[in-house]
């Protein structure tokens, strides 16, 4: 079924369609809702920015990172000035800050136009009529969830790799977090539908796919199903076409031997594993209310480990939670050497106002949290550095990114990444064919640093070109006004939909790019 959509008045600025832009401030699941947001706005008329200021832009928030409110009213102050002076501009605040501030996002920045939260992500395109109608702001936060994000029209940033949303919301109670106070409990969707998005994804060329979740493992709970995830990681393995399967992020807790087995015997899963830590010592993951110890935790990288001898495993670290002592930080410091993460994130606490960790006695002097991050960042640069330089000589497939890499330009290297999610920089020798965005090359490691790999060779690329990078090349063709080129798969679509029966077409057929 194809349905063509009729921009709205609001999308609809004189003799052409209004320009959006969402910037997005956050965590991956930010990133993934930023996509059902621009898809929204295309399938109500509006066409994405390529130039020039942008009629609508949305801010996509965080409440989650340090210094969060200040990025978005120092962002909200720039908009300001450029608002007086482009005539029916608007601005939008979405989001978990837009959750959790309500009106006082208002009340700070009067000149934005809609405030919305994360339970009413589609009613965006009917906000910002409203208030070009009425003149007047509009603010509208819901408690619960109005419809389930994935059903939501989206437009993918990449033709190659795609996020999927298996579960919204949180069960846990964790005292650092706000996150199920903004995203509510856990809601898992059906199987079925997960499977027919990968379906689709891959149908529009895709080949690899991260399943998005706040607790991946625990999906299933809401309809009784408590070996769930397993079986869905061996569901989408079978998906014909879909070759690098990825999830994030699991939690301790819930982590089970059935998904260890799954990934071991799941061609299509990665051989990684993102699984937060967050501090080493019972003591503190007792007042964090991580119903988890160390012991657990480092068991479950030894069983990873035994199945999947490669996994390149990573984490997410606090230092400084209330209460912290030098003995449960040196707890840590154990547990990463054991771990020898691949990588971690590592996080210096700050207070959140509305979570039980920010009235806590014993906050920990910001001086000494900033010494034992650097202690923590040395130890864990070490580890990843070591861990890199174990990868010389390995043979590595690549898949080519468009977007990874920022120094590619001085050093004229290509860069993407291997399957275990390692960050690979590769040169492409005199008269050697270059890779699409999307196309998988295998080489051999050469070097190696903290934060990624290099592969220099002076033979010919081995390239494998694919089904995705056939995908990104429709879409820059179709991008720049050019006809795609005739292949054998299904050209990229601006909008899609969760289930692919449903298909939307903007009313100017604008493409992926």
């Amino acid at each position: 079924m194809s349905t063509l959509l009729a921009a709205p008045a609001s999308a609809v600025h004189g003799d052409r369609q209004r320009t959006y832009e969402v910037r997005t401030f956050g965590c991956q699941m930010n990133v993934h809702d930023s996509e059902r947001l621009s898809g929204s706005l295309e399938a109500a008329g509006y066409v994405k920015a390529s130039d020039g200021q942008a009629d609508v832009v949305v801010i996509n928030t965080c409440a989650v990172r340090e210094n969060a409110d200040n990025k978005l009213y120092g962002t909200l102050g720039h908009l300001a000035s450029i608002k007086r002076e482009h005539e029916g501009m608007q601005i939008a605040v979405g989001g978990c800050l837009a959750q959790k501030d309500t009106s006082t996002i208002l009340e700070r920045a009067p000149y934005v136009d809609v405030v919305f939260g994360t339970h009413n992500m589609g009613s965006l395109p009917a906000l910002l009529e409203r208030a070009r109608h009425n003149g007047e702001a509009q603010l509208e936060i819901l408690e619960s969830l109005e419809v389930f994000p994935s059903t939501l029209p989206t437009r993918r940033d990449s033709t190659y790799s795609g996020w999927v949303s298996i579960s919204v919301g949180c069960n846990n109670t964790c005292t650092f977090c706000i996150v199920p106070a903004l995203r509510g409990k856990e809601k898992d969707r059906r199987p079925g539908d997960i499977l027919s998005e990968i379906q689709a994804l891959v149908d529009d060329g895709a080949i690899e796919v991260t399943l998005l979740g706040q607790n991946v493992n625990s999906y299933g709970v809401e309809f009784g199903d408590r070996l769930a995830f397993g079986k869905l990681l061996r569901a989408a393995g079978r998906i014909d076409g879909l070759e690098r399967l990825r999830f994030t992020s699991p939690h301790p807790a819930a982590f089970t031997d059935d998904v260890i087995d799954a990934m071991a015997e799941t061609p299509a899963v990665m051989p990684q594993l993102h699984m937060p830590l967050q501090s080493g010592s019972d003591r503190i993951l007792k007042a964090m209310r991580r119903s988890y110890r160390s012991d657990r935790y480092l068991g479950i990288l030894d069983r990873v480990r035994d199945r999947i001898p490669h996994a390149a495993i990573t984490t997410d670290i606090i230092v400084g939670f209330p209460g912290e002592t030098e003995d449960d930080f040196a707890d840590t410091l154990r547990v990463v050497e054991q771990s020898r993460f691949a990588s971690a994130f590592t996080f210096q606490y700050s207070i959140r106002p509305g979570t039980p960790a920010a009235t806590m006695p014993d906050q920990v002097p910001k001086a000494v949290v900033q010494e034992r991050y650097e202690r923590l960042t040395a130890l864990q640069d070490a580890i990843s550095g070591a861990e890199n330089h174990a990868q010389v000589g390995r043979e590595v497939r690549v898949l080519m990114s468009s977007t990874e890499g920022k120094k590619n330009a001085e050093t004229a290297r290509i860069s993407g990444r291997a399957e275990d999610g390692r960050l690979v920089h590769l040169a492409v020798p005199p008269g050697s064919e270059t890779p699409r965005p999307g196309d998988v090359v295998t080489t051999t490691i050469t070097e190696a640093a903290t934060f990624h790999l290099i592969a220099d060779h002076d033979e010919p690329l081995r390239i494998r070109r694919t089904r995705a990078g056939d995908a990104w090349d429709r879409a820059e063709a179709e991008s720049c006004g050019v006809p795609a080129p005739a292949t054998t798969t299904g050209a990229p679509r601006a909008v899609s939909l969760g289930l692919p029966s449903l298909r939307i077409s903007t009313a100017d057929g604008d493409s992926h790019s």
